[in-house]
Protein backbone atom coordinates (compact mmCIF):
# COMPACT_ATOMS: atom_id res chain seq x y z
CA UNK A 1 0.00 0.00 0.00
CA UNK A 2 1.37 3.43 -0.96
CA UNK A 3 2.44 5.72 1.86
CA UNK A 4 -0.09 8.47 2.58
CA UNK A 5 0.89 12.08 3.24
CA UNK A 6 -1.01 14.99 4.79
CA UNK A 7 -0.55 18.39 3.18
CA UNK A 8 -0.19 21.47 5.38
CA UNK A 9 -0.81 23.82 2.46
CA UNK A 10 1.05 26.03 0.00
CA UNK A 11 3.78 28.30 1.37
CA UNK A 12 5.57 31.18 -0.33
CA UNK A 13 9.19 32.06 0.28
CA UNK A 14 12.07 33.79 -1.49
CA UNK A 15 12.50 30.55 -3.46
CA UNK A 16 8.93 30.50 -4.75
CA UNK A 17 5.92 28.31 -3.94
CA UNK A 18 6.26 25.04 -2.02
CA UNK A 19 3.80 22.42 -0.86
CA UNK A 20 4.40 21.69 2.83
CA UNK A 21 3.67 18.27 4.31
CA UNK A 22 3.18 17.16 7.89
CA UNK A 23 6.59 16.42 9.36
CA UNK A 24 8.23 19.36 7.60
CA UNK A 25 8.87 17.88 4.16
CA UNK A 26 8.58 20.43 1.34
CA UNK A 27 7.96 20.01 -2.38
CA UNK A 28 9.24 22.92 -4.48
CA UNK A 29 6.94 23.91 -7.34
CA UNK A 30 8.35 25.11 -10.65
CA UNK A 31 6.61 25.91 -13.93
CA UNK A 32 6.12 22.81 -16.03
CA UNK A 33 6.38 20.49 -13.02
CA UNK A 34 4.00 17.55 -13.10
CA UNK A 35 1.60 17.57 -10.12
CA UNK A 36 -0.21 14.31 -9.44
CA UNK A 37 -1.84 12.99 -6.28
CA UNK A 38 -4.79 10.89 -5.25
CA UNK A 39 -7.02 10.76 -2.19
CA UNK A 40 -6.85 7.52 -0.24
CA UNK A 41 -9.72 5.12 -0.91
CA UNK A 42 -12.26 5.18 1.91
CA UNK A 43 -10.58 8.27 3.38
CA UNK A 44 -12.32 10.94 5.42
CA UNK A 45 -11.21 14.56 5.63
CA UNK A 46 -10.34 15.34 9.24
CA UNK A 47 -9.77 18.61 11.07
CA UNK A 48 -6.20 19.92 10.85
CA UNK A 49 -6.28 21.38 14.37
CA UNK A 50 -5.30 24.89 15.42
CA UNK A 51 -2.24 26.87 16.45
CA UNK A 52 0.10 23.88 16.19
CA UNK A 53 -2.13 21.49 18.10
CA UNK A 54 -3.97 18.47 16.70
CA UNK A 55 -7.76 18.41 16.84
CA UNK A 56 -8.61 16.49 20.05
CA UNK A 57 -11.65 14.91 18.39
CA UNK A 58 -10.13 14.34 14.93
CA UNK A 59 -13.46 15.67 13.72
CA UNK A 60 -14.61 15.10 10.15
CA UNK A 61 -14.89 18.33 8.11
CA UNK A 62 -16.68 19.12 4.81
CA UNK A 63 -14.73 18.62 1.60
CA UNK A 64 -15.62 22.05 0.23
CA UNK A 65 -14.42 24.09 3.20
CA UNK A 66 -11.11 25.87 2.61
CA UNK A 67 -10.29 26.16 6.32
CA UNK A 68 -10.07 22.43 6.97
CA UNK A 69 -11.04 22.94 10.63
CA UNK A 70 -13.99 21.98 12.81
CA UNK A 71 -15.91 24.82 14.50
CA UNK A 72 -14.05 24.43 17.81
CA UNK A 73 -10.58 24.53 16.22
CA UNK A 74 -11.60 27.38 13.92
CA UNK A 75 -12.54 29.47 16.97
CA UNK A 76 -9.24 28.60 18.65
CA UNK A 77 -7.27 29.48 15.52
CA UNK A 78 -8.86 32.91 15.33
CA UNK A 79 -8.24 33.64 19.01
CA UNK A 80 -5.41 36.17 19.41
CA UNK A 81 -5.62 36.83 15.67
CA UNK A 82 -4.77 40.16 14.06
CA UNK A 83 -7.13 39.37 11.20
CA UNK A 84 -10.00 38.85 13.67
CA UNK A 85 -9.16 42.00 15.64
CA UNK A 86 -8.47 39.97 18.79
CA UNK A 87 -4.81 40.98 19.19
CA UNK A 88 -4.91 44.71 19.82
CA UNK A 89 -1.76 44.74 21.96
CA UNK A 90 0.64 43.31 19.37
CA UNK A 91 3.82 45.43 19.75
CA UNK A 92 5.18 44.71 16.26
CA UNK A 93 5.15 47.42 13.55
CA UNK A 94 2.73 46.92 10.66
CA UNK A 95 2.61 47.91 7.01
CA UNK A 96 -0.59 49.25 5.47
CA UNK A 97 -0.77 48.26 1.81
CA UNK A 98 -2.89 48.49 -1.32
CA UNK A 99 -3.12 45.29 -3.35
CA UNK A 100 -4.40 44.78 -6.92
CA UNK A 101 -5.63 41.45 -8.29
CA UNK A 102 -7.11 42.49 -11.63
CA UNK A 103 -9.19 45.26 -13.23
CA UNK A 104 -11.48 46.76 -10.60
CA UNK A 105 -10.14 44.42 -7.88
CA UNK A 106 -8.13 46.30 -5.28
CA UNK A 107 -8.09 46.07 -1.49
CA UNK A 108 -6.46 47.65 1.53
CA UNK A 109 -4.82 45.54 4.20
CA UNK A 110 -2.18 45.33 6.89
CA UNK A 111 0.68 42.92 7.51
CA UNK A 112 3.50 42.72 10.05
CA UNK A 113 6.62 44.49 8.77
CA UNK A 114 8.72 41.42 9.62
CA UNK A 115 6.75 39.34 7.10
CA UNK A 116 7.90 41.40 4.14
CA UNK A 117 5.91 40.62 0.96
CA UNK A 118 4.86 37.10 2.05
CA UNK A 119 1.30 38.11 2.97
CA UNK A 120 0.83 39.63 -0.49
CA UNK A 121 2.11 36.45 -2.16
CA UNK A 122 -0.25 34.37 0.00
CA UNK A 123 -3.18 36.50 -1.14
CA UNK A 124 -2.27 36.28 -4.81
CA UNK A 125 -1.71 40.04 -5.17
CA UNK A 126 -0.57 40.67 -8.74
CA UNK A 127 0.66 44.15 -7.78
CA UNK A 128 0.92 46.03 -4.50
CA UNK A 129 2.30 49.18 -2.92
CA UNK A 130 2.70 50.15 0.70
CA UNK A 131 0.95 53.20 2.14
CA UNK A 132 2.92 53.42 5.35
CA UNK A 133 3.98 51.67 8.54
CA UNK A 134 3.43 52.09 12.25
CA UNK A 135 1.83 50.55 15.35
CA UNK A 136 -0.97 48.03 14.87
CA UNK A 137 -3.82 50.31 15.93
CA UNK A 138 -2.56 53.15 13.72
CA UNK A 139 -2.42 50.72 10.79
CA UNK A 140 -5.95 49.57 11.59
CA UNK A 141 -7.24 53.15 11.71
CA UNK A 142 -5.64 53.88 8.34
CA UNK A 143 -7.24 50.75 6.87
CA UNK A 144 -10.64 51.86 8.19
CA UNK A 145 -10.08 55.39 6.83
CA UNK A 146 -9.70 54.04 3.31
CA UNK A 147 -12.67 51.73 3.63
CA UNK A 148 -14.91 54.54 4.83
CA UNK A 149 -13.67 57.42 2.66
CA UNK A 150 -12.78 55.64 -0.59
CA UNK A 151 -14.92 52.50 -0.21
CA UNK A 152 -11.88 50.28 -0.67
CA UNK A 153 -12.67 46.76 0.59
CA UNK A 154 -10.40 44.79 2.89
CA UNK A 155 -11.24 41.52 1.13
CA UNK A 156 -11.51 40.29 -2.47
CA UNK A 157 -12.94 36.77 -2.92
CA UNK A 158 -10.49 34.20 -4.30
CA UNK A 159 -13.20 33.10 -6.73
CA UNK A 160 -13.02 36.55 -8.33
CA UNK A 161 -9.21 36.75 -8.31
CA UNK A 162 -8.66 33.50 -10.17
CA UNK A 163 -11.07 34.25 -13.01
CA UNK A 164 -9.06 37.24 -14.30
CA UNK A 165 -5.45 36.02 -14.06
CA UNK A 166 -5.24 35.02 -17.71
CA UNK A 167 -6.53 38.40 -18.97
CA UNK A 168 -4.38 40.92 -17.12
CA UNK A 169 -2.77 43.99 -18.76
CA UNK A 170 0.49 43.05 -20.48
CA UNK A 171 2.86 45.53 -18.83
CA UNK A 172 3.73 46.14 -15.19
CA UNK A 173 2.98 49.84 -15.67
CA UNK A 174 -0.54 49.08 -16.84
CA UNK A 175 -1.08 46.68 -13.96
CA UNK A 176 0.02 49.37 -11.49
CA UNK A 177 -2.12 52.16 -12.95
CA UNK A 178 -5.20 51.61 -10.77
CA UNK A 179 -3.05 51.38 -7.65
CA UNK A 180 -1.23 54.61 -8.54
CA UNK A 181 -4.53 56.48 -8.68
CA UNK A 182 -5.81 54.88 -5.49
CA UNK A 183 -2.55 55.59 -3.63
CA UNK A 184 -2.73 59.26 -4.65
CA UNK A 185 -6.35 59.57 -3.51
CA UNK A 186 -5.57 57.84 -0.22
CA UNK A 187 -2.56 60.08 0.42
CA UNK A 188 -4.73 63.18 -0.04
CA UNK A 189 -7.23 62.15 2.64
CA UNK A 190 -7.26 64.03 5.94
CA UNK A 191 -7.30 62.18 9.22
CA UNK A 192 -4.27 59.91 8.91
CA UNK A 193 -2.90 58.75 12.29
CA UNK A 194 0.16 60.81 13.28
CA UNK A 195 2.05 57.69 14.37
CA UNK A 196 1.92 56.18 10.88
CA UNK A 197 4.98 56.84 8.71
CA UNK A 198 3.75 57.33 5.15
CA UNK A 199 5.37 55.60 2.19
CA UNK A 200 5.60 56.84 -1.42
CA UNK A 201 4.05 54.89 -4.27
CA UNK A 202 6.46 52.09 -5.14
CA UNK A 203 4.63 49.28 -6.93
CA UNK A 204 5.84 45.70 -6.65
CA UNK A 205 4.70 43.37 -9.44
CA UNK A 206 4.24 39.62 -8.90
CA UNK A 207 3.11 38.58 -12.38
CA UNK A 208 6.49 36.99 -13.09
CA UNK A 209 6.71 35.36 -9.67
CA UNK A 210 3.30 33.79 -10.22
CA UNK A 211 4.03 32.70 -13.80
CA UNK A 212 1.10 34.62 -15.25
CA UNK A 213 2.68 35.55 -18.61
CA UNK A 214 0.69 33.93 -21.44
CA UNK A 215 -1.35 31.97 -18.91
CA UNK A 216 -4.18 30.12 -20.71
CA UNK A 217 -7.67 30.90 -19.47
CA UNK A 218 -8.87 28.39 -16.88
CA UNK A 219 -11.97 26.38 -17.70
CA UNK A 220 -12.87 25.73 -14.08
CA UNK A 221 -11.81 25.02 -10.53
CA UNK A 222 -11.76 21.95 -8.31
CA UNK A 223 -14.83 22.14 -6.06
CA UNK A 224 -13.62 19.57 -3.54
CA UNK A 225 -11.51 16.46 -3.15
CA UNK A 226 -13.22 13.12 -2.61
CA UNK A 227 -12.07 9.72 -1.38
CA UNK A 228 -10.61 7.75 -4.30
CA UNK A 229 -10.37 10.85 -6.51
CA UNK A 230 -7.22 12.05 -8.27
CA UNK A 231 -5.69 15.28 -9.57
CA UNK A 232 -3.04 15.36 -12.27
CA UNK A 233 -1.62 18.04 -14.53
CA UNK A 234 1.32 20.27 -15.48
CA UNK A 235 1.84 23.38 -13.37
CA UNK A 236 1.22 26.48 -15.49
CA UNK A 237 1.09 29.09 -12.70
CA UNK A 238 0.62 29.52 -8.96
CA UNK A 239 -0.84 32.52 -7.12
CA UNK A 240 -1.89 32.73 -3.51
CA UNK A 241 -3.10 29.23 -2.54
CA UNK A 242 -4.02 28.36 -6.14
CA UNK A 243 -2.31 26.03 -8.59
CA UNK A 244 -3.23 26.44 -12.28
CA UNK A 245 -2.81 22.99 -13.81
CA UNK A 246 -2.86 22.11 -17.50
CA UNK A 247 -4.95 18.94 -17.75
CA UNK A 248 -6.54 16.92 -20.53
CA UNK A 249 -9.61 19.16 -20.13
CA UNK A 250 -7.74 22.47 -20.17
CA UNK A 251 -6.41 24.59 -17.32
CA UNK A 252 -8.10 23.86 -14.00
CA UNK A 253 -7.43 25.73 -10.73
CA UNK A 254 -6.71 23.73 -7.58
CA UNK A 255 -7.09 25.65 -4.31
CA UNK A 256 -4.49 23.88 -2.17
CA UNK A 257 -6.44 24.72 0.98
CA UNK A 258 -8.84 21.95 -0.10
CA UNK A 259 -5.99 19.44 0.28
CA UNK A 260 -5.64 19.96 4.03
CA UNK A 261 -7.00 17.16 6.19
CA UNK A 262 -6.94 14.45 3.51
CA UNK A 263 -4.58 11.49 3.29
CA UNK A 264 -2.95 11.87 -0.13
CA UNK A 265 -1.14 9.17 -2.06
CA UNK A 266 0.94 9.03 -5.28
CA UNK A 267 -1.03 8.49 -8.45
CA UNK A 268 -0.41 8.05 -12.16
CA UNK A 269 0.44 11.21 -14.09
CA UNK A 270 -2.40 11.05 -16.61
CA UNK A 271 -3.32 14.74 -16.79
CA UNK A 272 -6.87 13.82 -15.75
CA UNK A 273 -9.04 14.81 -12.80
CA UNK A 274 -11.52 12.48 -11.14
CA UNK A 275 -12.78 15.00 -8.56
CA UNK A 276 -15.70 17.45 -8.84
CA UNK A 277 -14.85 20.51 -10.95
CA UNK A 278 -17.07 23.51 -11.55
CA UNK A 279 -16.88 25.95 -14.43
CA UNK A 280 -16.33 29.65 -13.78
CA UNK A 281 -19.23 30.59 -16.02
CA UNK A 282 -21.65 28.54 -13.90
CA UNK A 283 -20.97 30.35 -10.62
CA UNK A 284 -24.23 31.78 -9.31
CA UNK A 285 -26.02 30.95 -12.57
CA UNK A 286 -27.84 27.76 -11.74
CA UNK A 287 -27.59 24.55 -9.77
CA UNK A 288 -25.27 22.52 -11.97
CA UNK A 289 -22.08 21.65 -10.04
CA UNK A 290 -20.14 19.41 -12.42
CA UNK A 291 -18.04 20.42 -15.38
CA UNK A 292 -16.70 17.08 -16.60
Amino acid sequence: MAQAWRCSGLRWSAHGPELVWDGGRRSALTWGKRVAFGVAEGGVRTCVGARGHACPRRAAVPGRGTGGRCEECARLDRAHSVAADTLADDPRPYHVYLAWFGPGMAKVGITAVERGPVRLLEQGAVCFSRLGSGPLMAARRTEELLRAALRVPDRVPYADKRTVRSALPASAAERAAELADLHARASALPGWPESLDRAPFRPVDHAGVFGLAALPAAVGEVAELVAGGAVSGRLAAAAGPDLHLETTRGVVVVDTRLMKGWELVPTADTGELTVPVRAFRERGAGTQEGLF
